[in-house]
């Protein structure tokens, strides 16, 4: 299995572990906790955001998983991840376009300088619009299309506007229901979870002759499974 990205308007390249450029499986036990990184980028200015998507033995996908940048301006990426049963796993990265973030940033810049207010207010409505429509009906969709609301009443102050769209509530719905655009997904790569006993049934420790009986030779060395 080729661990080769499909390139994309953002590329995703050299996803870890991958054993073997994803010939060969990487391994973990139930419960054990790993980081999957990769390289993501793009060009331009525009915010762009990762995600792992865990697949298990029965084709079911694990929870959203945002991906972290490790290190401002590194263009590495890294979340961890947990698998929660044995057998074949696989794994992927997919990358895309935060179009929220972006004009978050936009906005933090244009906004107190009073550039183009009511078109950025505007613009914002409309993508939070857009993100609502992909949360499930609920209280969660109500948080987003509240910071609808907001950035749409023109009987607010600007500033207040804005900043109906910038609560925490907001920002963790769509955390978890984000909107994206021009999604690059990288090529799957095969894991093998097994039980825990895994973890050092086949592993071996060296132990010195003298910690033996006394008939054993000082100096000389034995195996003994843990």
């Amino acid at each position: 299995m080729s661990s080769t990205p499909a390139i994309g308007r953002i590329p995703v390249r050299d996803v870890r572990p991958a054993v073997e450029c994803g010939g060969r499986p990487a391994k973990a036990v139930v419960g054990e906790t790993f980081q999957v990184t990769a390289t993501v980028f793009r060009e331009g200015h525009d915010a762009v955001a990762a995600n792992v998507v865990l697949t298990g033995p029965d084709g079911h996908h694990g929870p959203f998983t945002p991906l972290r940048e490790l290190a401002p301006g590194s263009d590495r990426w890294g979340a961890d991840v947990t698998p929660d049963a044995e057998g074949r796993w696989t794994y992927r990265v997919e990358a895309w376009s935060d179009p929220v973030a972006t004009w978050r940033q936009t906005a933090a810049i244009k906004i107190p300088a009073g550039i183009d207010t009511g078109l950025v207010l505007e613009e914002g409505a409309d993508l939070y619009e857009r993100a609502a429509a992909g949360v499930p009906e609920g209280p969660d969709r109500a948080t987003v299309l509240e910071a609808v609301e907001a950035l749409r009443d023109d009987e607010r102050p600007v500033a207040a506007r804005l900043a109906g769209a910038l609560v925490p509530e907001v920002a963790e719905v769509l955390s978890r229901h984000p909107l994206r655009e021009f999604v690059t997904t990288s090529a799957p790569l095969p894991l093998l979870v097994e039980r825990e006993r895994a973890l050092f049934g086949s592993w071996y420790e060296f132990f010195p002759r003298s910690e033996g009986t006394p008939e054993q030779p000082h100096g000389t060395f034995r195996t003994a499974a843990r």
